[in-house]
């Protein structure tokens, strides 16, 4: 295996990433050229000849690159399959990394993080999410698939704190994706295999290390969810994510990770200390890259009442998040026919991604002649027209739903030809 220097390994991922708009994450597989994934899409950078496969000794060695001896990753990788860390280019971005094995070969995703951070402003978030970070204590959950830029609303939201209350934040992060500044609250980043090394034990201590503010990347398990709840209860804010896809999903997912006979105990603590659940979906716009929908649910007597009792025929919590438009709340289907009557998506998309599909569908067919019959708004498409409730604000995002990072060089007509050449440095 011909080791791969980290100067070349910065050159290629350099040339991969100034290669097209709106890219998220590099690919590298054997048997395929390097690829890029653009707005959900996966490309080859229009580089498509049969000597640029990759093989599995070339991405070892750029494995190995990036692992740069580290004993733990290497263990990891043996022992497991695959290994996680983060890995920079200077004066470029920075990648959270998976590398791991597939038929007997290496292969690595490199998902590219941004550096700018976030703000509600610049993600376009509604002015409930403000009410969200007045809060004190107790359980904000942002949930949804991988890729659907949960990581990028939460670190909306610790700006917006570290921005306006004088707090001790700890965020515990596997890896850390955004580099908080110290403005005017403290923040502790710990980084998951290198300042602890696992989410329950980095959860207890953070109970003994003073903070207000809770950040957990990720809550996997019971014994973390249950440590979760006790520090929610004891009066600080905790923020974390589920890979769930509605509120309702989300309840059963973290009562279903207790046993039976803790059901009724979790329920009640659940609906004590629950504060608001956020779901979210990156749905294909019209025109090119990805919108922002999401669902949100806050804290009410009914909620409560739900959560602690379950639901039943008279008491869903899809309903009640639709019956709280006057506090800001609003449900996927509502957020998507808002969408749809912007002409921001198309019906199939609006379809495709909501939870309740036979209420999407009445729905799309009672807006779908209104739709056509709009005027149009003299460029030849229909004018926007933002139905009710108003109180529903949609967040546009392009690529992952993160702001743009800064401008990159200006590609050159020759940066095909310049790919072309660095690739086959590779093969």
């Amino acid at each position: 295996m011909n080791a791969v220097t980290s100067e070349e390994l910065d050159r290629l991922l350099t040339a991969m990433i100034q290669s097209a708009d709106g890219i998220s994450d590099l690919l590298f597989v054997a048997g395929k050229p390097p690829q890029v994934e653009v707005h959900g899409s996966l490309e080859t950078l229009g580089y498509h000849s049969p000597d640029a496969a990759l093989t599995g000794e070339r991405i070892e060695g750029l494995a190995r690159a990036i692992i740069n001896g580290n004993s733990k990753l290497l263990r990891d990788l043996a022992e497991h399959g695959s290994c996680d860390c983060s890995y920079a280019v200077e004066n470029l971005c920075r990648f959270r990394v998976n590398i791991y094995r597939q038929n007997g070969n290496y292969a690595m995703v490199l998902r590219r993080l941004q550096s700018e951070i976030p703000s509600l402003e610049t993600l376009k978030l509604p002015p409930v999410f403000r009410e969200i970070v007045k809060e004190r204590n107790g359980l904000v959950f942002v949930t949804g698939g991988s890729g659907n830029g949960k990581t990028t609303t939460l670190a909306a939201l610790l700006n917006e704190i570290n921005s306006t209350s004088k707090v001790h934040i700890i965020s515990l992060e596997d890896p850390i994706e955004f580099l908080h500044p110290q403005i005017k609250s403290t923040f502790s980043q710990r980084e998951l295999g290198r300042d602890f090394f696992n989410f329950a034990d980095g959860l207890r201590a953070a109970l003994r290390q003073a903070p207000k503010v809770i950040l957990v990347g990720e809550i996997r398990d019971r014994e973390t969810m249950d440590i979760a709840l006790t520090a929610s209860e004891t009066g600080h804010l905790v923020l974390a994510t589920l890979h769930t896809n509605s509120a309702d999903q989300t309840i059963n997912r973290i009562v279903g990770m207790f046993n039976k006979d803790e059901e009724q105990q979790v329920r009640e603590r659940l609906a004590a200390s629950l504060r608001y659940i956020i779901s979210q979906r990156l749905v294909p716009k019209q025109g090119g890259g990805r919108l922002l929908v999401t669902e949100l649910m806050g804290n009410t007597m009914r909620t409560r009442e739900a959560i602690e009792s379950g639901e039943n025929d008279n008491r869903r919590l899809h309903d009640i998040i639709e019956a709280g438009v006057n506090a800001g709340w609003h449900s996927f289907e509502q957020s998507l026919l808002k969408a749809f009557e912007e002409d921001l998506i198309t019906d199939e998309a609006a379809m495709l991604y909501s939870v309740h599909k036979p209420a999407m569908r009445q729905r799309l067919d009672i807006a779908r002649p209104l739709h056509h019959r709009r005027p149009s708004n003299g460029h030849g498409h229909p004018a926007m027209m933002i139905v009710q409730p108003a109180a529903e604000s949609q967040a546009e995002a392009s690529g992952r739903s993160q702001p743009n990072p800064p401008p990159l060089p200006a590609k050159s007509e020759s940066s095909p030809g310049l790919l072309k050449g660095i690739l086959n440095g590779f093969m």
